[in-house]
């Protein structure tokens, strides 16, 4: 709910926004919003309230509980949608929907861009507002027309849609899906194989024969061990864990691939962090328990600060194959959530999950 006491003043706009990034984003702008609704309408007020936004039999946002949100409110003019699921129309990205019969407007956040800054955000809520038939000014509609995309209308012209660009909108949808997924939050679901990738790199520490492994492996070479290491444990995890999704309908061949080129990317992010952790850790456990003479004298060569970290590197490489292994025997590993089509089965029917 929105913390702040009800004060239905002049145009009032309510918000409502899926848990998480979402509402954080939407309650950040909420000030500058009413500064800028109020330089229109001369006096403004916003609400923002957290709403899990469900998804209708007809694969669209379900309004009737929207409806029923808006009867807790005195006044409300119009309402904007704030949904972490990326949308799409005529084959193109889309960054909001305007349905002015219901005095609705839907936004994706991915595709307006989650690294994007507050004025973006309250940008394309101007832009929603600024297409209501209130007796507004050819200035103020200037004034918040985008120069980055135009409105259009729908097919059955009972709305308008707000497009991104084919390429662009769809690179800055995936990298938002990214976001959204927040892979910081797969950390704590990865302490199993944290500890298996542990215990198996710190081998590396005690085995000579890996020192000189390392020490005759090019650097290339051992930034492809790495790099493959790091994919066979997405790979692991992505199967294990059944992430990866497949079209349920004709229309959704697009959203899928975003969505799983955004599972890809997150947990990528989360094992490349946890390959850093691992390589921070086997260093420094290397640089107390070698002596850089006796590794001089396995090496036949000076024992540089270089040949430490190579040892680090090849290490965490089979630390990490080894954390796959490990995540994969450990019930309590469930990443599915972690995912946007996972979460998007949350917003159907139950009788469509029932199948």
């Amino acid at each position: 709910m929105d913390e702040r006491p009800p004060q239905d003043v002049g145009f009032t706009v309510l918000v409502l926004a899926d848990p998480g990034q979402c509402v954080d984003r939407a309650r950040a702008a909420q000030g500058r919003f009413e500064e800028e609704l109020a330089a229109v309408f001369g006096a403004a007020t916003v609400h923002v309230r957290t709403q899990f936004l469900g998804i209708s039999d007809s694969n669209t946002l379900a309004l009737a509980p929207v409806d029923a949100v808006r009867g807790d409110y005195e006044h409300v003019d119009m309402t904007l949608l704030l949904t972490e699921m990326p949308r799409r129309a005529d084959k193109r990205a889309l960054i909001a929907e305007l349905l002015p019969d219901r005095e609705v407007a839907t936004l994706s956040l991915p595709t307006i861009g989650v690294l994007s800054g507050r004025e973006r955000l309250v940008t394309v809520f101007m832009a929603c507002v600024m297409q209501r038939g209130d007796a507004l000014t050819e200035q103020d509609r200037a004034r918040y027309s985008l120069r980055w995309s135009r409105w259009s209308e729908t097919s059955d012209r009972h709305g308008a849609h707000l497009r991104s660009s084919a390429v662009i909108g769809s690179i800055r949808t995936v990298l938002g899906m990214v976001a959204t997924n927040a892979p910081w939050r797969a950390a704590p679901k990865l302490s199993s194989a944290l500890a298996a990738a542990s215990a198996t790199g710190a081998f590396g520490i005690f085995y000579n024969s890996i020192w000189q492994m390392s020490a005759a492996l090019s650097t290339p070479r051992l930034l492809l061990i790495g790099l493959l290491a790091m994919t066979s444990m997405v790979l692991w995890l992505i199967v294990g864990n059944r992430l990866w999704e497949r079209p349920m309908r004709d229309d959704a061949t697009t959203v899928l691939l975003y969505s799983n080129l955004s599972t890809v990317l997150t947990l990528f992010l989360c094992v490349l962090s946890l390959y850093v952790a691992l390589v921070v850790l086997i260093l420094g456990g290397s640089l107390v328990v070698i002596d850089p003479d006796f590794m001089s004298g396995v090496l036949g060569e000076l024992a540089t600060f270089a040949r430490y970290v190579d040892i680090a590197w090849l290490s965490a490489a089979l630390g990490v194959v080894a954390g796959g292994l490990g995540a994969s025997f450990d019930d309590s590993t469930d990443l599915r959530q972690l995912t946007h089509g996972s979460r998007e089965s949350l917003r159907r029917p139950s009788r469509d999950a029932q199948g």
